[in-house]
């Protein structure tokens, strides 16, 4: 018989510190404590500050990418601190450590695009020469290529510093995910809401995923209750696009997977980062399929883009990469 967690053998949960953060972590506990008949006191929520975190006066590229946010969090999982851990799937590499494996994901929120401003209604109303801040070199880039007029900085922080930022008047405007301002509870920050025609959201934008230990079946179980079905075949999708691209900070790429009468349809573009050149490509299939189309998509498009592409993507990014092997 498995051993369900209690108040003596707790669950330990662990997150990033962000309200955000907190607010995925319990939402993932109170999934598993109704999927489970388990009580709260069964669980235990441990707070773990990342590189990410801490350095906030930087570009994410200066100082190591998406990983930034996961391997304090990661390594507390393989020292068995804790038992499982709870992300925001836009910020994971698409790989995990060895010993570790995501195979469990919330009900998908909403996947788009907030518009943030103090004084403006949406990216159209923004005055030539606009000062727009984002972390996010995807937001970026997509706005350099629509409005190359405006003046784009870096923005980091989590939603309460962006708006102290705005209110400063360090910038105009910024993007927010409206999956965090649901989670949240302050829909009201949006303006408007950006459809994914208008900018397609980030791979795995809105969803929550949750690490575990490879070995550990009992978590394994307790885990397989709160999977969600659909969001899982979605990802799958738009991670295999990720993968077969460049996936780090430095390569703006968008992707999102909809499902359809049981069909799946992806959208996948890249972008240098001033904007200044875009490709983009669409898959359908089945559903189970998915991680094929995205592997194809990639294919696609790596093949529509000069062969200096990704030379200039590090360039423009300022660390010299090395380019991609096609």
């Amino acid at each position: 018989m498995t051993h369900w967690p209690d108040p003596e053998n707790t669950l330990k949960i662990g997150t990033r510190g962000s309200p955000l953060a907190l607010a995925q972590a319990h939402e993932t506990r109170d999934r598993l404590m109704l999927a489970h008949g388990l009580s709260a006191d069964a669980f235990e929520i441990v707070v773990i500050k990342t590189t990410g975190d801490r350095i906030i006066d930087r570009p994410l590229k200066e100082i190591g990418g998406k990983g930034l946010f996961t391997r304090e969090i990661e390594d507390a999982l393989l020292d068995g601190g804790i038992d499982i851990a709870v992300h925001s799937m836009k910020d994971m590499p698409v790989l995990q450590p060895d010993g570790l494996v995501i195979d469990c994901y919330l009900p998908r929120q909403d996947v788009r695009d907030a518009f943030v401003s103090p004084h403006h209604a949406s990216i159209a109303d923004l005055p030539q020469g606009a000062v727009v801040g984002s972390s996010s070199l995807r937001r970026r880039a997509q706005l350099a290529h629509r409005r190359p007029d405006l003046q784009l900085v870096e923005f980091r922080g989590n939603v309460q510093t962006r708006m102290k930022k705005l209110q400063e008047g360090v910038a105009q405007a910024t993007f927010l995910a409206m999956a965090g301002l649901v989670r949240l509870g302050r829909v009201d920050l949006a303006r408007s809401e950006i459809s994914p025609e208008e900018m397609l959201p980030a791979v795995a934008q809105g969803a929550i995923g949750i690490e575990r230990r490879r070995d550990d079946d009992r978590v394994a179980t307790l885990l397989a209750a709160i999977n969600d079905a659909d969001t899982t075949l979605r990802l799958l999708a738009e991670r295999a696009f990720l993968a077969g691209l460049d996936g780090s900070c430095e390569t703006p790429i968008a992707g999102l997977a909809l499902l359809r009468d049981g069909r799946l349809h992806l959208r996948g573009e890249i972008l240098l980062p001033d904007g200044s050149a875009v490709f983009r490509g669409t898959r359908e299939g089945a559903a189970d399929d998915g991680a094929a189309m995205g592997r194809d998509l990639a294919a696609e498009l790596r093949a529509q883009a000069p062969e200096d592409f990704f030379d200039l993507i590090g360039s423009a990014a300022g660390r010299g990469s090395p380019p991609i092997p096609r």
